[in-house]
């Protein structure tokens, strides 16, 4: 072999060995590093329910995944609080995507904001894995190839209740309900299955996002005499509802049922003033020895007991970085496309799977909360009546009004 011969085999050695770790170490990643971005209310009503406890919840799972999957790529998280305005979370998910390479965003607390982040995914191709909001339109008219509505949605959560306690003679409905996208969402969807199990509602009464008084809201909805008074808002506007509620009176002859309602809103309540009430849960920490050693470790780091958001979050994370381990790249496309083909069972979710209309399906717990005596342990708080299999969960796919799924 010439001089000049050895001299290009050997360049050519050189290079396929300085190549190859390359590939190996990131194969098909854009930018060397997989990285994350939890967009939530860090110190507003809704903070409590996603907040720092989501940003926890993220870490465990990168920390998690890079101990037991060993992954080549690098992951990096990033956070930040949208403060509860659309436009301050669709501009700060807008910076991420165009200056900081953030490839997936989580949480999203509050359904305005996560609809204005879903259009900013949208328009960049990057991902959203709502686990924060409750909001249907995610799923339905503003459906996104790059948006996952992952934990809960006003479907899930209402319908199971108030169908269930209308079939058991709770036949005469009230809405109490805040004035944005989730209330109208939960009040819509609770009031098809009233309808639909034979009840009525006789009236709403609408208050704004943040309330500081639901007296005149009470009021109204204990002169209407109905039997279920059913309250349609989230974190610490549910928590003002019910208290308003019970210091009315309400308990005594009409029963009160948060549509949206966790484990956090019954610690904020305490039990004497939670019990009785009936809930359809996403997760609950203590339903098995799975969920109680993670939720545990959760413990270990927040000293609260992680809710349906935290737990969804920390799934959303851990499933997101096995499909780009598992195919090899963080494009989007591909990644949602491997994410649709598998099941998904974890401390969160059974029987899950993720539909072309970007909802992920999942058994949902239909639970009571115990009275004071009955409780064993701090945070102790549901008797579970029932597990509801996901595909009578959640909105069926044929009636879906999202442009991405097929219609025979």
């Amino acid at each position: 072999m010439s001089t000049s011969h050895r001299m290009t085999a050997c360049a050519l050695a050189c290079a396929l060995s300085l190549c190859a770790p390359a590939a190996v170490a990131a194969p098909g990643l854009s930018d060397q590093v997989v990285k994350v971005g939890v967009l939530t209310d860090m110190n507003s009503i809704f903070s409590e329910l996603g907040g720092r406890g989501s940003v926890v919840a993220t870490q465990m799972a990168i920390d998690d995944f890079k101990r037991d999957a060993k992954p080549a790529f690098a992951i990096e998280m990033v956070s930040a609080d949208h403060q509860n305005k659309a436009d301050i979370g669709a501009n700060k998910a807008r910076e991420w995507f165009d200056t900081q390479r953030v490839d997936i965003v989580v949480d999203a607390i509050n359904s305005a904001v996560a609809l204005a982040v879903s259009n900013v995914a949208r328009e960049k191709k990057r991902l959203l894995f709502a686990t924060g909001p409750g909001s249907m339109r995610l799923t339905n008219e503003e459906c996104s190839p790059y948006t996952v509505s992952y934990t809960w949605d006003a479907y899930a959560t209402s319908r199971p209740t108030v169908a269930a306690l209308t079939k058991a003679g709770t036949d005469s409905w009230y809405f109490i309900t805040v004035d944005y996208a989730l209330g109208h969402s939960i009040e819509q969807e609770a009031a098809g299955a009233i309808s639909a199990a034979g009840g009525k509602v006789i009236g709403s009464a609408r208050h704004p996002l943040s309330a500081s008084d639901f007296s005149s809201f009470v009021l109204q909805a204990q002169s209407s005499k109905a039997k279920g008074v059913a309250i349609a808002n989230a974190g610490g506007d549910l928590i003002g509802a019910v208290k308003a509620a019970r210091e009315f009176g309400l308990g005594k002859a009409q029963t009160i049922v948060p549509l949206s309602g966790t484990l956090n809103d019954v610690q904020a309540m305490g039990l004497a003033t939670a019990q009785g009430m009936v809930l359809t849960e996403a997760f609950y920490w203590n339903l098995n020895a799975q969920t109680r050693e993670w939720s545990r470790r959760f413990f270990e780091k927040q000293k609260k007991m992680p809710n349906l958001i935290h737990a969804g979050t920390y799934s959303a994370v851990t499933n997101y970085l096995k499909a780009v381990q598992s195919i090899g790249t963080d494009d989007p496309d591909a990644v949602m496309k491997q994410m649709k083909s598998v099941r998904i069972n974890d401390m969160f979710a059974a029987n899950g799977h993720i539909r072309d209309d970007g909802r992920m399906v999942h058994d949902m717990l239909l639970v009571q909360v115990k009275k004071p005596s009955e409780s064993k342990e701090p945070w102790d708080f549901y008797n579970v009546k029932a597990v509801v299999p996901g595909d009578q969960a959640f909105q069926p796919l044929a009636e879906s009004r999202c442009s991405l799924v097929k219609k025979p």
